[in-house]
């Protein structure tokens, strides 16, 4: 079922989210803005989402719901973004396994029902465990997550090579990393610190951090979170060896790293650090990634080191808040 069509209609579920609304707008730039519908689920879209393009709420848990944009709009490409974070799906596990799990089967059943062309199912770093390596995690490696967000990722990326092997769904993925965005805030990841830091040291220059100074995590800005996720989608399929779990690695760095490089803008900028529940979600995540089957087989390389990153997000988010 494999089939190498242009793309006609694009469909991005969770366009509301952290990379989801920014990914719809890049879309629709590539594609143009009545070619690229934004689905939601309740949150209103800002005007630049809504206004720009067709727009639908629905619900991925909800097959009518889904079938019905799908053949309303003659979707052909699928990139299916929404998903209940690490954060938000340890204080609602139950909520974090219906959507992530039956929303991703109601996506990959309608892509086999609809011959859809081509589906991207975002994982993460999430998928490992605190028996996986930490440093250079390897592409192949020990996936024995404990979070339900980590465990439904780890599920998605099996299911999803499935469909791609048992029914030829073109099924892709990568394992991102905590995204860090000028644009959107995150919803309850564990990485959201490294968004919040930002808008605080702009406008109050004090931050109460809720991972441990010495907290190392890997990172990514999200305009090479963007371009990785439409390269992959763009790559020839006949040279893939993975499909839906790619490693994907850009930055890492501490929380008291960060926090340094913003007083390089901003010197009277301070931090304290109050761990909460989120600490022991970070300690079982790698710090470093190796992500050389993506680099390999499709060309992966991000633009944005630390220090390029830090000074973006401060320009742009300070044109926005001051």
């Amino acid at each position: 079922m494999v089939k190498s069509d242009e793309m006609k209609k694009v469909l991005v579920t969770g366009a509301v989210g952290q990379i989801g609304s920014e990914l719809t707008m890049e879309l629709r730039r590539l594609h143009g803005n009545d070619n690229v519908v934004a689905m939601g689920r309740k949150t209103k879209p800002s005007d630049e989402l809504g206004n720009s393009g067709p727009f639908e709420f629905g619900n991925v848990t909800d097959r009518e719901s889904l079938d019905s944009i799908i053949k309303k709009y003659d979707i052909d490409t699928v990139y299916h973004m929404a998903a209940i974070l690490s954060g938000a799906g340890e204080k609602n596990p139950q909520l974090a396994y219906d959507v992530n799990m039956n929303g991703l089967y109601n996506v990959l059943e309608a892509a086999r029902e609809h011959e859809l062309t081509r589906v991207m199912v975002p994982s993460s770093i999430a998928a490992f465990g605190p028996s996986t390596p930490k440093e250079n995690t390897p592409q192949e490696t020990i996936l024995k997550p404990t979070t339900m967000y980590g465990v439904t990722k780890v599920a998605g990326e099996l299911l999803a090579d499935y469909y791609f092997k048992r029914f030829g769904v073109d099924v892709r993925g990568l394992r991102y990393p905590g995204i860090i965005s000028s644009e959107t805030l995150p919803g309850g990841g564990t990485t959201d610190y490294a968004v919040e830091i930002f808008y605080e040291a702009i406008n109050h220059k004090k931050y109460k951090c809720f991972v441990r100074e010495d907290t190392v995590l890997p990172m990514m800005y999200m305009p090479d979170c963007i371009n990785a996720t439409i390269d992959l989608m763009n790559a020839d399929v006949n040279k893939l060896i993975h499909h839906s779990d790619f490693n994907l690695g850009a930055l890492s760095f501490s929380a008291g790293g960060l926090a340094d490089e913003i007083r390089k803008h901003i010197p009277e900028f301070t931090v304290t650090y109050e761990p909460d529940f989120r600490q022991a979600i970070a300690d079982s995540w790698p710090r470093t990634i190796d992500d050389s089957a993506a680099r390999a087989e499709w060309g992966w390389k991000p633009t944005y080191d630390l220090a390029k990153m830090t000074l973006d997000m401060i320009e742009k988010l300070s044109a926005k808040l001051l």
